[in-house]
This record gives C-alpha cells, structure tokens and sequence, in this order.
C-alpha cells in the first residue's frame, strides 16, 4: 500500500445527521446509533495502552543504548501515562495526587476516571488567575469549533462587532498553534487530539488550481465546517470539513509552513500526554512522511534551504521573502528535529531519516555561517571583493558592499546580532524578521553564542522592536519607493502596519519561549507586562500599527484568537518553565561531524570546523 493510499484508508466519513423539523422526532431515538465518529473519542484523561516510550520520552539517563520495544502493560493508574515526563503535567491532572509508588485508592481512581475537562483547574491551585486572564480564558473557548460533537479547533477570531467575516471563521493551522498550547497546558488535550487526526484526514484531499495539483504532503492552511444537505428534499444534513489549500487564498499561495507547524504541534502533543499510541498510528506516520518527502524532494536548487514563493506562511502578502525566508527555514529545521524523534524506525523509513540527518547537518551549517550578522560580519561585507571565481572564494554569494543599507550602519549594536531575512545570489535580506530569529532560537539552529546575540540585540533595542506592544513581525518597514516596489502599493501593508513593521502580540508566546531556553525570563516578564497593560482595554486586536506600536492597527481584528492564546501560553510558560522542553529542542553537536568537505581536495577551509568554533 503507497503512502497516498494507507493515509485514505484511514479516513471515514462522518455520517451524523442533523435533521430537518419534519423527520427530528422520528429519528430522535436512533441519531445516537446512527452516529459514526471519525475517530474513536479518548477519555480525558485515560490514555490506551503503550506499547513503547520512544525516544523522546525517555529520561537522559535512560538512553545508555539504542532503544529497544518493549511491552509495556496497561496502567491501572491514569498518571501513569505523563508521569516522569513533565513534573507539572501531574499537577495539572491530579493536583490532590500522592506518590507514584503509593497503589490509589479505589474511590479516588474512580474519581479521576470521570473527571471533566471543566474540572481541571491547574492555574487556580498554583496562583489566582488575573482578570485579565479570566477574560482570555472566556474568549478562547468561545473561539472553539466542533465537528460530530467534539472540539476540532478555534477559529481565526470571533469578533461579535464585524459582520464581514471573510476567512477569520476558519480554522487556521499556524493561529491554531498558541490555542493548542494553552489547552494542553491546561490538561485540555482532546481537542489537540481531534485537531492533529482531522487535518491529516484532509491531506489526502484533492487540491487543484487551474487543473494543476502540488504534492500530496501538503497540509491546508485553514479549514471550515460546513453543513451540507444529505438529499435534494433537505431533510437530512451532514457536516463536513471545507479545506483551503491556498487556491481561495489572496495570490493563491500554498502554506508551505502548515505541514511544518502540524508536525511541532504533534510532538509536543505526545511529550505532554505520552499518548503514543496516537504517533504510532499508520496513518500519522504517513503523514509525517508525506509533509518530509515534498520538503525533501530533489529540485535545481544549490542550497539546502527551502525554496517558496512570497506569501508562503505567516508573512501571507507579498513583502519580498520569496526566495529563502528565514521564517520557513527555522520551522523546516524544528520540524526536521521533530521528525527525527517521532519516525518509528524500519526498513520503510531508513532512507527517510538518512536524508533527515543530511539536511540537518547542511542546513545548520548554511544558516548559522550565512544568515548570521553583527557588527564584525557586517564589516567584513563592508569590504567584500566581488565577482570571485573560485572554489575558495570569500564572497560566495557575490554580494556587493552597496546593499548594506544606511538604517542598518548605525542600527546593528556593538554586541548582539541577529539570522538576517533571507539570502540568495547577490542578494541579502538584512530585515529583522522576529519569528524566524526567535524560533531559531528555539529548535537550537543558532549556536548557543547566536542565540544569546539575538537576545541581547532585542534588548538593546527595545524601543524599535517591543515598544508600547511586543512584538515587531519585521524591522524596519518598508516605505517610498522600496514599498511601492516591493508589496505593489498594498493598501494594507502601508509602512510600520500590518506585515511591514506591525507588531504582532502573538509572536509574545514564542519570545517567551525563546527567553525561556536561554535563561532570560525577566526579559519575557517585561514584555507581558507591556501586553498586559492594553490587550484587554483593547479587545485584543490582531496588530497594532505604528513606530511603536501605539495604535491599533487599522483593519485589525478584535478579539483575535491568536493574540489571545498567545498570551495565555505565555503566561502558562513562564509560570511553569520545564514546559518549554515540549516545544524546543537542545543542540545536537552530532550534525556538524558529518562533512562533505572532506571529499574533496580543492576545499582548503572547512565550513564544519568554522561553525564548530561558535558553539562554545
């Protein structure tokens, strides 16, 4: 069976009726045995059983040798399952619990087997919720879709005041992202579970524009439930799920980043319940191996970065990231390193992850050697001969010393540095662009030095890029001619709004993170703090506009789901550190020993050993 087919055999329609007045009485009695869900509904918080911990999920100390499948028998205690993973997962579900080893008593192992989502109420335990946090709480499960009857995901923002809905009522799978992280946080892991199995059931859908159809790995960047008539007589009705693959999109861009955001969330959704069984699943690790075969597919390219078109993730309008974006290539490595982790290992997919550690390897290098810029590296542009011809040439992308932009000379810091924008042949982005730098940092592609340069350089230049809201998508903003040019005179992105230089309050979660990893959490308390002030005054918009970011952005949103899961996940992050580990990943000094260099005679400098050098 091919990869298409196993991912289609998993896939059931749902059948559950929703009947019309006339027939409601009649069917009343047999809707429930007539009901089909798509996928078996887990128990919160009873998981199946496991047949194997994987690699992931074992302790440092445990991994003395190649890990082996061993049986592993049912737990008859529910915490059994999260245990030893996430010391606060076990506060979360169990906030009276008592010691592992002690046997539970029946009463209380009854208790916990019917205990509801509403129930769990961590955050209460630990430190009364603000206000502030109440209300977000509020909003974010008025933002929850259901499709058969359960939880599936939040849609883009539920703003009671806007009667021109647009595509904001849909489920996105990069905004769904901080909602899934605050639920599961939260002990609330069904709906994450549902929203991982019903976006990889829409993979296999057909997707077509102008008779054309792209690989069969990609994910849709948003879907909708619809209800459809079951006849022509409209007594009965059915929902289905309605994706978009980017052919309803503006530009009709494909969302190159859903498959890579799907595959971050689906580990951190297994490191935090433990539920295996789910990654087991054939029809996940189709998936997994479906979204890696189109990123990993031979082209023309000379680089091991990912190649795509303006407008290809969170960046969806033209604002001149065709080429190499750093944001693609930081989600492309994290979910590369997810991969790794979570691909069961057989003789289907040795290849698969063979190609996995090559890239890794490449692309660490390529990126950490060429995307970085500080003070030293921007001077030796500075000075760059140019048309050089050979196998050791220094100026390997021939740039010229004139792109360096005059914003840029008296902007860069004496210490600190940042991943530029992009790069290609005669060609440097030297944008700072926050979501690629800060998950850079998160999945490990910097170096720790870089990492701790981007940090630094964020807090040496708080006013342009935190300001009065946190946190810019992009600096500086294009303006004049450059943006005339460049966005095509976009009435939407006009100078410091929206895409070209808006900030964002949803990148606050993944600064919070990127704070987190590198011990810095007084810089994401400063931030929140920011946010906190004028979120909720300002009915959560999507983007503020503006230098920095005073007012709310001019065809923003309220009440956008991602600015407010954003901050409930930061929040929950800072408050609970260890959970971070969900989401990032630790440096792997294995993938700079692999060298291609070494093959041939005519290299006299070695690229491994010069990125070597940055990690101490």
């Amino acid at each position: 069976m091919g990869l298409a087919a196993a991912a289609a055999a998993a896939v059931r329609p749902c059948r559950r009726r929703l009947l019309s007045s006339a027939s409601a009485s009649a069917a009343s009695k047999t809707a429930a045995g007539t009901a089909t869900r798509l996928f078996p509904r887990l128990p919160h918080p009873h998981h199946p059983p496991y047949g194997r911990r994987l690699p992931f999920l074992v302790s440092a100390a445990s991994q003395t040798g190649p890990a082996t499948p061993v049986p592993v028998p049912v737990p008859s205690d529910p915490r059994a399952a999260v245990s030893g993973n996430l010391p606060f997962f076990d506060r979360v579900l169990f906030p009276d619990s008592f010691p592992l080893e002690t046997p539970p008593a029946k009463e209380e192992e009854d208790a916990a087997a019917v205990q509801t989502d509403e129930a769990v109420e961590p955050a209460a335990s630990l430190r009364e919720e603000t206000e502030t946090e109440r209300e977000a709480w509020r909003l974010l499960r008025r933002a929850v879709v259901s499709y058969c009857g359960e939880p599936v995901g939040t849609v883009a923002a539920e703003d009671p005041e806007c009667t021109e809905t647009l595509n904001y009522d849909q489920v996105f799978i990069r905004d769904f992202v901080p909602s899934a992280l605050a639920f599961l946080m939260r002990g609330e892991t069904e709906i994450v579970r549902n929203f991982l199995l019903h976006t990889l059931q829409l993979q296999s859908w057909e997707k077509t524009v102008d008779c054309y159809s792209p690989g069969q790995g990609l994910m849709p960047a948003s879907f909708k439930i619809r209800t459809v008539p079951l006849d022509e007589n409209n007594e009965g009705f059915e929902e289905v799920l309605d994706p978009d693959f980017g052919e309803a999109a503006i530009g009709r861009v494909a969302p190159v980043d859903s498959g890579l955001w799907w595959i971050i969330l689906l580990r951190a959704y297994c490191k935090i319940t433990g539920d295996n069984s789910l990654l087991e699943r054939v029809d996940v690790q189709t998936g997994i191996q479906l979204i890696l075969s189109l990123c990993l597919a031979d082209g023309f390219d000379m680089f091991p970065t990912l190649l795509v078109t303006d407008g290809s993730c969170m960046i969806d309008r033209r604002m001149g990231i065709h080429g190499h974006p750093l944001e693609i290539q930081a989600l492309f490595y994290s979910a590369l390193r997810c991969s790794r982790e979570m691909l069961v290992v057989n003789n289907g997919s040795k290849n698969l992850i063979r190609a996995i550690n090559t890239r890794l390897s490449a692309l660490s290098f390529h990126i950490r050697e060429y995307y970085w810029v500080d003070m030293k590296k921007i001077n030796e542009i500075y000075r760059y001969k140019t048309e050089e011809y050979s196998h050791d040439a220094t100026n390997k992308f021939n740039i010229y010393p004139e792109q360096i932009p005059s914003w840029l000379v008296d902007w860069i810091p004496e210490k600190g540095g940042y991943l530029i924008g992009n790069l290609q042949p005669a060609h440097m982005d030297f944008r700072f662009f926050s979501l690629g730098n800060l998950w850079a940092i998160a999945s490990s592609l910097t170096t720790p030095k870089q990492a701790e340069g981007i940090l630094s350089l964020i807090e040496e230049k708080w006013d342009d890029l935190v300001a009065n809201m946190p946190l810019k998508i992009c600096y500086p903003a294009m303006e004049d001619d450059e943006w005339c040019i460049i966005t095509g005179s976009d009435p939407k992105n006009t100078p410091w709004s929206y895409h070209n230089g808006g900030s964002w309050p949803t990148l606050l979660w993944q600064f919070t993170l990127a704070c987190i990893k590198m011990g810095r959490p007084e810089l994401a308390r400063r931030a929140i703090a920011v946010a906190e002030e004028r979120l909720s005054d300002d009915k959560w918009p999507e983007y503020y506009d503006t230098r920095s970011g005073r007012f709310i952005g001019k065809q923003s949103r309220s009440y956008q789901t991602w600015t407010i899961a954003g901050f409930l996940t930061s929040k929950m992050l800072l408050e609970n550190p260890e959970l971070a580990s969900i989401l990032t990943c630790d440096e792997d000094l294995e993938l700079l020993k692999g060298c291609a260099c070494c093959l041939s005679t005519k290299r006299t400098r070695c690229s491994r050993r010069a990125a070597k050098s940055h990690t101490g």
